[in-house]
């Protein structure tokens, strides 16, 4: 037995499942997770002792790799004057100013601990300032695990078949209605049967919770529209997009400014960090300003708002993303080439430096497409890639992520580990 596999058992008696999020269990590719010692650029390495190319990323907030120097010094530095002050300090102005500076839909930010208060309480904001309880979410998307997103939910929710969550009051789920991604006609429809009682659309611009889905053209366009016509708000939940498609997120490379827009991973460095910001007359909503309430103690700590500043810095100095757009093309590009030619159905979604291989032989484009993808092959895909010192992450419902600390010869490795994986399968199964 590995050591991975004995800390995996030790764990199971004092943390429920022996993980601190569903999906980093392993179980739906058929095996016990491995257990990370350290991490350094492209690579991890876990405790027994295996060097892995490493394509989660944190789930994402590493787009710079892993242990940055000037992201390190910037965490020590903060930590040597006081961890948590539980008041305003100068870094988190420096933070908010730095936001509303770069992405087009923010005038005024708060900050928070996480993409899941991000999102609740923007969608609390948005129910606050409409007089509106219901809210349109989209089949296959998470927005984090508050109450009010756990219907139909992707991410890990996706990858256990759970539809819904068990501590859901049905009174509450009854306010989430949800619609098909890129099929503007069933947005329509459910403003259409509820007059006057949407408070709000929340949207990944770029599905990112079922793989990775874009949105077609005239799709966001469209969500703006209607949100508009039928006097309701529209979110983007930019939490795996802010800052990793553009300086500016999605609302840059797509030309459609939200109301109210929620950031997590890439501001927080690898620290755990949200904000939800918007127009300044919503934000001012908030309180002390307004009376919608929201609070944390441990919102803006000087250490996750240092390695935020740290990494907006350096994607600001150094703009990485035409060279991630590029590895990222090289790889999703090299996948879709090597499967087909190889027998495998496969479709090869991407955008910027996030991507995702669906094994199916659907055209994707929303969660009932995603749905029809045989799971038990991406099991044995990943273990096989695993085993050849590629990391993915452990399910077929989420994306892999480029970082500027990728080579090319990273890229390289990891498609010929591609090739091989689908080679043994095949071979396999002959």
């Amino acid at each position: 037995m590995t050591l991975s596999a004995e800390m995996h058992e030790k764990s199971r008696k004092f943390i429920p499942g022996g993980v601190n999020s569903p999906v980093r269990a392993f179980r739906s590719v058929g095996t016990s997770p491995i257990y990370i010692r350290s991490g350094k650029g492209s690579r991890i390495y876990d405790i027994d002792g295996n060097e892995y190319i490493d394509f989660v990323s944190s789930w994402g907030p590493l787009i710079l790799g892993h242990a940055h120097p000037e992201v390190v010094d910037a965490v020590k530095k903060a930590a040597e004057h006081g961890t948590s002050f539980g008041a305003p300090t100068e870094l988190e102005l420096e933070l908010a100013m730095k936001i509303v500076s770069m992405v087009p839909g923010i005038e005024k930010v708060r900050l928070v601990n996480s993409g899941t208060e991000a999102t609740m309480s923007a969608v609390r904001l948005a129910r606050g300032a409409t007089g509106r309880d219901k809210i349109i979410k989209f089949e296959g998307c998470y927005h984090g695990h508050a109450d009010s997103f756990l219907i139909k939910a992707g991410s890990g929710a996706a990858t256990f078949g759970i539809p819904s969550s068990p501590g859901v009051p049905a009174s509450l789920a009854s306010d989430t209605l949800n619609a098909a991604y890129n099929d503007l006609d069933s947005v329509r429809q459910l403003f259409e049967n509820n007059p006057r009682t949407i408070a709000c659309i929340i949207v990944e611009p770029v599905a990112g919770n079922m793989g990775v889905v874009p949105p077609e053209k005239g799709f966001l366009e469209g969500l703006r529209k209607l949100a508009d016509e039928f006097s309701a708000l529209l979110i983007f939940d930019e939490v795996i997009t802010g800052f990793r498609l553009a300086l500016g997120g999605a609302q840059q490379v797509f030309n459609v400014i939200p109301d109210l827009t929620t950031l997590g991973k890439i501001i927080g460095g690898g620290l755990p960090v949200g904000a939800y910001g918007g127009r300044a007359d919503l934000m001012d909503r908030m309180a002390p300003e307004g009376p919608i309430y929201q609070a944390g103690t441990l919102s803006g700590n000087p250490l996750a708002v240092s390695a935020g500043l740290a990494t907006l810095g350096i994607l600001e100095r150094e703009n990485p993303y035409s060279k991630l757009e590029s590895l990222s093309e090289k790889l999703f590009t090299g996948m879709e080439k090597e499967a087909k030619e190889l027998g495998f159905d496969i479709q090869v979604k991407w955008i910027s430096s996030l991507g995702c291989g669906f094994f199916t032989s659907t055209p994707i484009r929303n969660w009932s497409d995603v749905s029809t993808c045989d799971t038990k092959l991406f099991a044995e895909f990943h273990q096989r890639m695993l085993k050849r010192g590629i990391y993915l992450a452990p399910s077929q419902f989420e994306a892999s992520f480029i970082s500027a600390a990728h080579t090319e010869d990273d890229i390289n490795r990891a498609l010929d580990a591609f090739q091989d994986s689908l080679r043994d399968i095949r071979s396999s199964k002959a």
